[in-house]
């Protein structure tokens, strides 16, 4: 199964496309998609070929499922996060209270509101 696609829904595309297309240039049509998913394979190729020489020794070494994004779980990366410096609590930032300034004074009924000149 490729992307999904059982034996049914290629029957049933290969009708629409002998529909839509027409028996004449069927033949044409087909040998051009063939063309596109040869050249699409060979532009991957070349991608992880460059890529390869690039990195070096290190390419090989990479978990490539690791860092699929249809393995993205935002939950699980955040508990992994979250759980993996619990036993070193000496490396932990030491947090300081922050001092809180008084609350403004109110202003008397019928008093002009401060006003600040430097104030844009």
């Amino acid at each position: 199964m490729i992307f999904g696609l059982t034996f049914d829904k290629l029957l049933i595309i290969g009708v629409i496309a002998v529909v839509i297309v027409g028996p004449q240039r069927l033949p044409q049509a087909a040998a051009r998609l063939a063309q596109l998913i040869k050249s699409l394979r060979q532009l991957a190729n070349g991608a992880k070929d460059r890529m390869r020489e690039e990195m070096g020794p290190e390419f090989d070494e990479v978990d490539w499922k690791k860092l699929d994004p249809r393995q993205y779980d935002p939950r699980r990366i955040i508990r992994e996060a979250l759980l993996e410096d619990d036993d070193d609590d000496e490396s932990q930032p030491v947090v300081k209270p922050v001092s809180v300034k008084p609350a403004a004074k109110r202003a008397e009924p019928g008093a002009a509101a401060p006003y600040d000149s430097e104030a844009t």
